[in-house]
């Protein structure tokens, strides 16, 4: 069975012991199937939602800066910048290399550079510098862009529902039997069964816990570099 919105819809309603959709009944499917449709969604929200970082809905996007524009919108799709994740392209047409772009707060935007904004001025256009994070879903680059350089950075994405039966989630396939767990709850949810709901919910929630070891629950070997004396050899050991 492909992994897709089909293959997904279909996998719960084998455990429901209804008759599978195909392709050219997926879109005008009503009722019973309707609402399965709507739990395979469901489970893939509350999974998407349950952290801002998953690494499979990371993405990298690059902006083509406007010569004198300080402020650009955020993805439709974005969830959440990583700012220090903010780099100029090396262009050689344009004689820039890689430059990290140093984040700078709103406030300090405001009080220092916002003046860049309202000051037609080409004279104060140079290679940017910093970003900053705004408060209306945009980024200001600081000091206004000279050229139409290419800024690169990351972001975590909020996937959108799946529609058509060909359609694909973020979610990798190793994880299907986290969606099928997922929208087996929903669908029960939904029919009222209460008592099946907790008791595979219970199963979604366990494994979606696993997801989040296997992916987020990560750190960073730190070796300590402090020296001690041995007082019986009068040497000194790096402790790690």
């Amino acid at each position: 069975m492909a992994y897709d919105y089909l293959g997904l819809v279909n996998d719960v309603n084998r455990r429901l012991n209804e008759v599978e959709l195909t392709s050219s009944n997926f879109a005008t499917a009503t009722g019973e199937y309707s609402m399965i449709k709507d739990a395979v969604n469901a489970s893939l929200r509350f999974i998407n939602q349950h952290e801002f970082e998953w690494p499979f809905n990371h993405v990298e996007e690059e902006e083509v800066l406007t010569a004198g524009l300080v402020r650009y919108a955020f993805p439709s799709d974005a969830k959440v910048l990583d700012f220090d994740s903010f780099r100029l392209k090396r262009d050689s047409t344009l004689g820039n290399s890689t430059v990290k772009l140093k984040p700078l707060s709103y406030e300090e935007y405001l009080e220092s550079y916002v003046d860049a904004e309202y000051n037609t001025s080409t004279g104060i256009r140079q290679v940017p510098s910093f970003v900053v994070k705004t408060p209306s879903q945009e980024f200001a680059i600081v000091q206004p862009p000279d050229k139409a350089y290419t800024v690169v950075y990351e972001y975590y994405r909020l996937p959108v529902d799946l529609i058509n039966p060909t359609d694909v989630p973020t979610i990798p396939e190793q994880f299907r039997y986290v969606i099928v767990n997922g929208s087996m709850h929903f669908a029960y949810l939904f029919r009222g069964e209460g008592q099946e709901a907790a008791i595979v919910q219970q199963r979604f929630e366990q494994e979606i816990k696993q997801m989040r070891s296997l992916y987020i629950n990560r750190y960073d070997y730190v070796r300590s570099t402090v020296l001690t004396n041995n007082l019986a050899t009068n040497t000194r050991v790096t402790t790690v």
